[in-house]
Formats: C-alpha cells, sequence, structure tokens
C-alpha cells in the first residue's frame, strides 16, 4: 500500500468556507476578470465518518481514491448529460496564481483537489434507486412503499425494482442531522415543479449510465445520490431547457430561473455516496456485501459504538479505529476504484 501520509484536516493559506464530513472547502481567491473568478476549491481529506459521527484517524488514500473515482465519472457522465461544476482536476491545470500560493501545500493537495465553479446548491440530495435495499426497504416491509412510492407486493431485499430506477429525493440536514426521505411530489414544493423535473430526469440519466458501465464491469449499482446546484447561463453553460418562467421557491416569493443552468455538484457515485455490489456474489433476498466503508460500521456495532451521534449519554465520544480496520476499509475503495475503472490503483 502507499506510504502517503494520511490527510485529515488541512490548513491552506486561503478563506476556509466549510469543513464537511471528508471536504474541506476554501474560496480560491482567484482575482476578478480571471475566467476562474469566484472559483471554490474542494480538497478530498482521508477523514470517514459513520453513523454521523467522524472518526478520529482517517482512512489511508481515501481522499486519492475518492478523488480519482470522482474524476473518471465526471469525465464518463458530464457534459454529455448535463454539466458539472469540475474547472480542474489536477494542481498543475490550475490557475498560475493558485499554484504560486499553495506551492508550499503541493504535495498535500497532488491528486486530491478540484477547482469548481461556485454555484447555488439545491436543499436536496438527489437519491436514484436501482433495487431495493437500505433504508428503501426498511420502509418496503413497514408500508410496500419507498418514499411514500407504491411498489409491487412480495418484493424480496435487494431485488432490482422494477420499471425502475426510481427518483426518491431526501431534504438535507445540517451536519450532524438526518437527512428526511420525502415523496418526488414533495421535491417539487421545494423546488418548483420546472427545476424538480430538470432534477429528476438529470438524476436518472446520470444513474443509468454509470449503472451500464458499471455492469460492464462486473458491478451492480444498486443506489446513489447526486448533488445538484444553479449556475447563471454562458455561451459556455447555456440555460437548462425546461427551466424558463419556472421560480425556486422562495421566502420572499420566489427566485427565477430563466436564464440559469443546472449542473452536477458534489463528489459523484463513489463509495461514499453509492452501493456498488458485486455481480458475483449478489442473491436477492438477503444484504450484499458492498464496496464501501462496512468494515468501520460493524466495528462501530461490535463496539457498541453505532449510537454515539443519537445517545445523550455518548455524544462527544471520540473514536478511533484499530489499524487493521482502517487498512481493510482502503483495501476495499482501492478495489472499487479498479473494477469500476479497469486501472491498477498506483502502489
Amino acid at each position: 500500500m502507499n506510504s502517503a501520509p494520511v490527510v485529515t484536516t488541512t490548513d491552506l493559506p486561503l478563506k476556509l468556507i466549510a469543513r464537511g464530513k471528508v471536504r474541506d472547502v476554501y474560496d480560491a481567491e482567484i482575482a476578478e476578470g480571471d475566467e476562474h473568478a469566484g472559483a471554490l476549491l474542494f480538497v478530498a481529506s482521508d477523514r470517514i465518518s459513520a453513523f454521523d459521527v467522524i472518526l478520529e484517524n482517517g482512512i489511508p488514500e481515501k481522499g486519492h481514491l475518492l478523488h480519482a473515482l470522482s474524476t473518471f465519472w465526471f469525465d464518463l457522465l458530464t457534459p454529455s448529460i448535463l454539466p458539472s461544476h469540475v474547472l480542474a482536476t489536477s494542481f498543475d491545470a490550475f490557475p498560475a496564481s493558485l499554484r504560486n500560493k499553495l506551492a508550499a501545500h503541493r504535495a498535500e493537495l497532488d491528486g486530491r483537489s478540484m477547482l469548481v465553479r461556485r454555484a447555488q446548491v439545491l436543499p436536496i440530495e438527489a437519491i436514484v434507486r436501482g433495487h431495493i435495499t437500505g433504508s428503501g426497504w426498511k420502509e418496503y416491509k413497514k408500508s410496500g412503499t419507498v418514499h411514500g412510492l407504491k411498489l409491487p407486493a412480495g418484493m424480496q431485499e435487494s431485488q432490482e425494482i422494477p420499471d425502475g430506477p426510481i427518483f426518491t429525493p431526501s431534504t438535507k440536514a445540517d451536519q450532524g442531522e438526518h437527512d428526511e426521505n420525502i415523496h418526488p411530489d414533495q421535491a417539487k414544493d421545494i423546488l418548483g415543479p420546472e427545476l424538480a423535473k430538470a432534477v429528476s430526469e438529470a438524476a436518472v440519466a446520470l444513474y443509468s449510465k454509470a449503472a451500464k458501465h458499471a455492469a460492464s464491469r462486473g458491478i451492480i449499482l444498486a443506489d446513489t445520490k447526486f448533488e445538484f446546484g444553479l449556475v447563471p447561463a454562458t455561451a459556455e453553460l447555456p440555460a437548462t431547457p425546461g427551466l424558463a418562467g419556472g421560480k425556486l421557491p422562495t421566502s420572499s416569493g420566489g427566485q427565477s430561473l430563466d436564464g440559469m443552468t443546472l449542473i452536477l455538484v458534489d463528489e459523484v457515485l463513489t463509495p461514499d455516496s453509492s452501493r456498488f455490489w458485486s455481480k458475483d456474489s449478489f442473491a436477492v433476498g438477503k444484504g450484499q456485501a458492498s464496496f464501501d466503508k462496512q468494515y468501520v460500521r460493524d466495528w462501530l456495532i461490535e463496539q457498541g459504538l453505532d449510537r454515539v451521534a443519537y445517545d445523550e449519554s455518548q455524544k462527544g465520544t471520540k473514536i478511533t479505529l484499530p489499524d487493521d480496520v482502517a487498512r481493510k476499509t482502503s483495501e476495499k475503495y482501492r478495489e472499487c476504484y479498479e473494477k469500476i475503472t479497469g486501472k491498477a490503483w498506483r502502489q
């Protein structure tokens, strides 16, 4: 395994906008007049979270692997389906002013940083499901529905959803809080009917193309989560058809969608945002092994630490993973990258 140091936090000479569960987001501080003015710098750390808790130690190479896999998917899916926020995915492609400012941090940033357009991020998670699993399966067992959508009776866990994939959005909660699964009609209340339709169609199209590629590599894409944003239309990014005349509901009555372009933002189709299953071991009627952080979840459950975020008596508990759990998780991320891309990860 590569011996690169684990990066759980960054401290760059730029204004920090946000520190999420995995990514640190900075204002790239590119001067007005430059074609990249207003851009943000995304840095994928090696942090890992489970059950809404960010753990103390990171996963070796996780940030590099997530960055590389997202870059692969952005190249495959955009701009053919819709544009994305990506401006540059390598340090050498950053504007000279930014490279100079970050020169002392290059070793830390190489292979884990991305320059992106600043966008108005939409307040929903665009989840697409091709198989019934996770929270969808739990809801189906209780009510025969997924996000309030009625599905045929008699379905089994992990089964492919008839007439799928289906768009099953959720609200976007603040860090530490919980997203809420909602019916697609509720997305219309949040986004307005025009934008909700564009988001739903884009999300299903992205999933469908990704699932087809994954299948060709022996992988089932069970479900995934996309995030979208809006930017003003330009010659390079024409206005999204179907948004004209629409409004994004706001407390002040509504924001016009005229002259706006819908783009894909955040990470794309990584093990942190998706369930990938091996076709070789797939069997309907049970849960499936995923190429993700299941080792972490299993260890937390074994240690009785899976309720730390929700149990007042445990809140604030610092959790450090054993080295072998971190190593096995890193190997799973690497296996996912290699299977999907068909490329060997660097040794």
